[in-house]
């Protein structure tokens, strides 16, 4: 039967769900299913518990908890269709037997007018062979004569008892009613299978949309502590991954469940009723068929979860250095990466050839259970029909057989969307908890005072506090502090002091663990808390900009704001006149975090964002730090401004800026030591004095020089439009570019390349083609032998029948055995090669990315996401290409190949009819096959969207939490869910037809078929056999076909992924290639560090449009510091990369002693720098780890490591940590805080030794107190070294060698500090704005 060969198990990733648990005593959900780690990384729970939780799921009802009346209404109707659609199968076998005993019988009149004419029967009825073949019935009218004559002459006795009916109608006039029949099932089928996904589906929806709203919505309202505690990344797996596994398992596959399920049901009813004893022997087998399916899905579930789980360790490694990019160059990581890399991948290749070794087995143990099935069955309902002809004529036999063995397979059928329900219960476990989970501080509750008559008095009592990331760490001890209406209070201290945990704790992100908060004499926690964040105005150290335009970031701070309050807030932050350089003014897009703007830039607009509100308490948490000197001035004063009449607390480490404040208070180990003005303060001489002292030579210095004179308005150097404030963003190239560009390149990535690629695997491929060969070749095989034993059933003589019948089962046996050892090696040797060619390609394609320079790393092409995409999904297309698709596409061309010819010799009509039929019934096998993977849960493109702005909101929580914008957020997210919800209502219909489609196809080819075989049969041109041949050899082939090639990968997609690869490592390299590193030389002996810039013109390739240097003329000698000053965007930062050859000049030269760089070994030259850059990327390893990376040639020990962590001032702070210089940063270094990464950082570059040493803003971001030791090791470490600086704090650099002002990509001025001071230029005027402010 055809049917049967549709049957294909489903491989379910169940490992690849996670649950969740609720601890008991903490309201807090771990989100990974695994417990956290403690500081050394061990599970603090046992495997046992992890066990445990692994396997916590909601009930089989909960799982529908979301549905609503008319979702439930869908679901009944879908399962009445599933069920009777289920049903319709084993009821088509009843036709189809009687329609074979039609057949069977018409044979059989043959053979018995053969024998009445050997044994001269037809003489003594005195009729002709002719007149019998006419007229059947007049065999039926001498039945008697019939039996008795042949008793007494002949070999064989003819009994016509069994067959009587049969005989007394013409066989077409029959056959025509039978493909009635076949038509009214496949119709009902159509209708029934349409209803049957579509009401599941639409069910499913629905119920998805609710519980991703619901969970957003409930995500969003969650406090800052429980966010501490789980990763953005990880919630947004939850939005869309485990959302989409409930949406998977709870909708088409249930309807499918019901369709299997009701199948196995009817056709055990059908084997009891037509035979009893036959049902009960197929029964005893049925098990095992059920088991080995059930067990092939598990293992090969299993394998794949594991590979999966160790790419996913790759992945972690790809992401982090992909997006550490310049670092990873800098420091010359590139092989150290590979490496770690590679010894990932490994894991995820052996465990891909376990999965193919298990595929290859399963399946064959499978197909080997099915043949001796069929070897048992025909076997024993021969003996039956000789035994017991009453009740087992041939049709009963195939009747019984065929709905047994269905119903059989149907419920291995039904077992994986059990699976796929099984994996939406464990993750609807952790997804309804978070549903429900109730925060202890919930943005959304509409509790709480409001107060009518705001002040904004602040009394901090005994407030005790240790974040919940950080349980052991005491942040702050008892703190008591009063902040009047209207006052202006700093608060100073070293970094971890707690500063910033005050400004926190004041927007209820965390409740003190003991003390109490008083807001105007209310306690925080008794006040709405909506409404006390709407009256407090927040600018951070490190501003968040949301990827919208500049005036939507402004109006973020304020929904109900007019375009003329925001320019006026813009005009107040020192904003207005950058963004109307803009080509989109205010409409201009920020990008992704604001990566289209500059550090200041950013800040800026965070300012404006923060007065749009017109706070009552204003927190400015290192409000002006990123600020360039042309800038701060003016923000500074803009802020005293926003600060009269509102109360604010300053967090500042520029003390300067303080001075003016009404109050300062110094914190100490989370402790406030002292209080009072700054004049007060500094009689103190306490901590306050000592770091006022220390910064004595650190004061307000990057002032804005506007009040001097106004820098023309010039487009091109617009410091929005400068790419290195991100080198990361990009602007695309211009349309025609692109276009001719993607003409230009024709990329060879057809099957004989990545043949080549695979070509030392040759040994396997070449089984596995040959396995697969003779895999295509058992469906025809098993077509003739079927049809084979069919016309055994005719034969009058029963020895004769019984000995053919043992032979044919015997050979179905043998079919069995071969198929087990070649699907076996098919999968196992495909799995062999296609693993080694994707850690080949992986390997390959990870190392040419490493290899490549900056500019394709800025386009947006090449992003982080992307690359990684290329790395995991693009390796196993193009395996799937080479490996499972060659495999398939062998086995599908031998089964058709195979059964064409067999069909065309036997009956060319038929064929030809059977043919028309074969694209139907091959798409109907795609369709069917696509379906038993499910057809929900396939619009995950579509939720990109929403998945990045949940991203977005959920990365910077704090940012949404202190603007209250949860709201906001949700209706975008929502916004941008109703367009994939709206496409997947639509889908349901389209997937439902297409489904029905599949299923009812095969209906109407019996019809047709069958009747045309009928109508040969009747002209005597076929005889039955040949007519089930022709038939089966054809439908099998085109069915296996249509199978082969919905489970092979996605030909196109493959192709694809080929040509993205194959595009990389055909891509020429602009710098490093080849022939450029045989050329390069290296300086042997001795070299003298001089670096110079002669005439140097240079663009971003992605921005070609503006001018970075125009003209850059700059000579630093050896052991010289030359300090670069100028506002942002003036090509600072660029020197610094091209320094590095990151980029090449447009024109001009960059010299090192007296080569160019470009004729230097890339390798050798990074090798003689060390960079310190403003914002350092540290890596997810130790802290050790992490210095020692400043020199990866060569293992660095532990006392060097120790030496440069002294030498950058961080030594103390590591010792004190629980494990030293083995406590891992984090991801991104997150664990540590901004100054504590900055000294990181130092301290990799001190390692390294080098020559020449590169900071760019290197003590940004350090407190007063670690400055100054900081600034000493810098000096330190500078000596004998060629040293190029950029700063905006010009204390920092006024005992420089030589101090260039750099102003739209060309240096203006140059010279020591007292010589630019007499020049009375630039660098005089920021200086005299200096001395004004002291």
């Amino acid at each position: 039967m055809a049917e049967l060969k549709s049957y294909r198990t489903e491989i379910n990733d169940t490992n690849n769900t996670r649950n969740g648990a609720v601890s008991p005593s903490d309201p807090v959900i771990e989100m990974n299913g695994h417990t956290k780690k403690d500081k050394g990384g061990s599970d603090k729970k046992g495997d046992g518990d992890k066990k445990k939780e692994y396997q916590e799921m909601v009930s089989v009802f909960e799982v529908f908890k979301y549905a609503t009346c008319f979702d439930k209404f869908c679901m009944i109707l879908g399962t009445i269709c599933g069920c009777i659609h289920g049903a319709a199968f084993p009821v088509m076998i009843i036709v189809f037997g009687e329609m074979i005993n039609l057949f069977v019988t018409t044979g059989s009149i043959d053979d018995i007018v053969e024998l009445l004419k050997s044994c001269g029967g037809l003489v003594a009825l005195n009729v002709t062979g002719e007149d019998i073949l006419n007229d059947p019935s007049l065999l039926y009218s001498n039945k008697d004569f019939i039996r008795e004559y042949t008793t007494a002459n002949c070999s064989s006795v003819v009994d016509l008892d069994a067959t009587n009916n049969d005989l007394q109608t013409k066989l077409l006039d029959t056959m025509q009613e039978y493909a009635i029949y076949f038509i009214i099932i496949g119709c009902s089928v159509i209708v029934l299978g349409y209803g049957q996904v579509m009401f599941w589906m639409i069910a499913s929806e629905k119920q998805t949309h609710l519980i991703r709203e619901r969970f957003y919505r409930n995500i969003m309202r969650q406090n800052i502590g429980w966010f501490d505690l789980h990763e953005s990344g990880e919630l947004n797996s939850r939005i869309t991954n485990d959302i989409s596994k409930i949406h998977d398992g709870i909708g088409d596959k249930m309807g499918q469940f019901f369709q299997w399920f009701s199948g196995f049901i009817a056709g055990v009813v059908i084997g009891f009723v037509y035979g009893w004893k036959l049902t009960l022997v197929i029964l005893a087998i049925s098990p095992a068929l059920a088991a080995a399916a059930f067990l092939m899905t598990k293992l090969v579930g299993m394998a794949s979860g594991a590979e999966l789980k160790a790419y996913a360790q790759a992945g972690a490694i790809a992401e982090e250095v992909l997006g550490s990019i310049r670092t990873v160059l800098a420091f010359g990581g590139q092989a150290k990466e590979s490496i770690r890399y590679e010894s990932r991948l490994s894991e995820a290749h052996d465990m891909g050839v376990r999965k193919g070794f298990v595929s290859g087995i399963s399946t064959g143990v499978v197909w080997l259970i099915i043949f001796c099935a069929y070897a048992l069955g025909f076997w024993y309902g021969a003996q039956l029909s000789r035994d017991e002809k009453d009740v087992y004529n041939i049709g009963n036999v195939m009747i019984v057989f065929f709905s047994v063995i269905i119903g059989a397979f149907s419920l291995g059928n039904a077992a994986p969307p059990m699976q796929s329900l099984a994996v939406a219960r464990g993750a609807a476990f952790v997804v309804y908890s978070l549903i429900e989970q109730v925060p202890p501080i919930d943005s959304a509750s509409p509790a709480g005072k409001k107060l009518d008559k705001f002040e904004g008095t602040i009394r901090l009592t005994n407030v005790h506090f240790n974040y919940p990331s950080r349980p052991d760490v005491k942040v702050l001890r008892g703190v008591d502090l009063e902040i009047c209406r209207g006052q202006t209070v700093a608060l100073v201290g070293a970094s971890g002091c707690g500063k910033s945990t005050i400004v926190q704790l004041l927007q209820r992100f965390y409740d003190p663990e003991q003390g109490s908060i008083f807001v105007d004499g209310v306690n925080v926690k008794d006040l709405n808390l909506k409404w006390l964040r709407e009256h407090i105005g927040i600018v951070s150290q490190e501003p968040v900009l949301f990827g919208n335009t500049i005036g939507e970031n402004i109006r973020f701070g304020n929904l109900n704001v007019t375009q003329e309050g925001i320019e006026r807030a813009a005009k107040e932050a020192n904003a207005h006149d950058f963004i109307l350089q803009l080509p989109d003014k205010y409409e201009t897009l920020v990008g992704e975090r604001g990566a289209q703007l500059s550090g200041g830039q950013k800040q800026r607009i965070a300012i404006a964002r923060a007065l749009v509100r017109d706070p009552k308490i204003l927190l400015l948490d290192e409000a002006t730090s990123a600020l360039d000197m042309e800038s701060e001035g003016v923000v500074q004063e803009a802020l005293e401004k926003a600060s009269h009449g509102r109360t604010t607390v300053v967090i500042a480490h520029r003390l300067s800026t303080i001075k003016n404040a009404d109050m300062i208070a110094s914190f100490q180990d989370g402790r406030i030591v002292e209080k009072g003005t700054h004049n007060e303060l500094m009689e103190k001489e306490g901590i306050y004095y000592q770091l006022v002292t220390r910064q004595s030579t650190v004061s307000e210095d990057d002032l804005d020089v506007e009040m001097f004179e106004k820098p023309e308005v010039d487009l091109v150097h617009s410091p929005v439009k400068r790419a290195l404030s991100n080198p990361g963003s990009t602007g695309p190239a211009s349309p025609d570019e692109t276009t001719e560009e993607a003409k230009k390149e024709k990329v060879n990535a057809g099957f004989g390349r990545i043949m080549r690629l695979n070509a030392p695997e040759w040994f396997f491929i070449l089984l596995g083609c040959l396995s697969a060969l003779i895999n295509g070749g058992l469906m025809p095989a098993f077509a003739i032998i079927f049809a084979e034993i069919l016309g055994v059933f005719q034969l009058v003589d029963e020895d004769e029948q019984e000995k053919k019948i043992t032979m044919y089962c015997l050979l179905f046996v043998g079919i069995g055995l071969l198929s087990l050892v070649t699907y076996f090696l098919q999968g196992y040797m495909f799995g062999r090669s296609g693993e080694a060619l994707t850690l080949r390609l992986r390997s390959i394609v990870f190392k040419t990315m490493l290899k490549q320079e900056m500019a394709f790393f800025d386009d947006h092409e090449n992003n982080v996401g992307a690359l990684c995409t290329r790395l995991s999904t693009d390796a196993s297309q193009i395996q799937g290409m080479a490996g499972v698709r060659l495999g398939t596409t062998i086995l599908s061309l031998g089964s058709i190949l195979a059964g064409l010819i067999i069909a065309f010799i036997i009956s060319w009509k038929l064929t030809l009819l059977i043919i028309a039929f074969l694209p139907l019934l091959m798409v109907g096998g795609m369709l069917q096959m696509k379906m038993l993977t499910g057809a929900a849960g396939k619009n995950k493109e579509a939720l990109e969207s929403a998945g990045k702005v949940a991203i977005e909101s959920i990365e910077n929580i704090r940012t949404v939490a202190s603007l209250t914008r949860e709201g906001m957020f949700l209706d975008k997210f929502m916004h941008e869910l109703n367009g994939p919800f709206r496409d997947a209502l639509k889908k349901a219909h389209v997937v439902g037809i297409a489904f029905s489609f599949s299923q009812g196809v095969i209906f109407f080819c019996y019809a047709a078929s069958f009747w045309l075989g009928a109508y040969l049969v009747e002209q005597k041109e076929l005889d039955y056999v040949q007519v089930f041949k022709a038939f089966s050899a054809v439908v099998f082939g085109g069915m296996a076909i249509g199978q082969a090639s919905a489970m092979a990968p996605d030909a196109a997609k493959a192709q694809v992924s080929a040509e993205q690869v194959f595009k990389l490592l055909d891509r020429k390299l602009a710098i490093g290639d080849e022939e450029e590193r045989k050329n390069a030389k290296t300086p042997e002996g001795k070299f003298s560090s001089t670096v110079s810039f002669k005439n140097v013109k240079f663009r971003y390739p992605t921005r070609p449009d503006i001018v970075v240097l125009n003209g850059l003329d700059l000579e630093v000698e050896p052991g010289q510091t030359v300090a670069l000053v100028g506002s942002s965007g003036c090509g600072k930062s660029t020197t610094v990369q091209l320094t590095e050859r990151f980029y090449d000049t447009e024109s001009g030269e960059v010299m090192l002693d007296q080569y160019n760089v470009r004729d230097l070994d890339l390798a050798w030259l990074r090798g003689q720098i060390g960079i310190v850059s403003q914002e350092p990327v540290l890596f997810d390893l130790s802290i050790a780890e992490n210095i020692a990376y400043g020199d990866n040639t060569r293992q660095i020990p532990m006392d060097e490591i120790i030496q440069a962590a002294r030498s950058a001032n961080i030594h103390d702070f590591i010792s004190s940590l629980p494990d030293g210089y083995d406590t891992n940063v984090g991801e991104k270094g997150a664990q540590l805080s901004g100054g504590q990464k900055q000294r990181v950082a130092i301290a990799r570059a001190l390692v390294r030794n080098p020559k020449i040493l590169l900071l760019d803003e290197a003590t940004s971001a350090l407190d007063t107190e670690s400055e100054k030791v900081v600034q000493d090791a810098l000096d330190r470490a500078r000596e004998g070294r060629t040293c190029i600086v950029i700063a905006h704090r010009l204390s920092t650099i006024q005992n420089a060698d030589k101090i260039c002002v750099i102003r739209h990509g060309v240096v203006t001025e140059q010279g020591r500090h007292s010589e630019l001071m007499k020049q009375q230029g630039f660098y005089y005027k920021l200086n005299m704005v200096q001395a004004r402010t002291k």
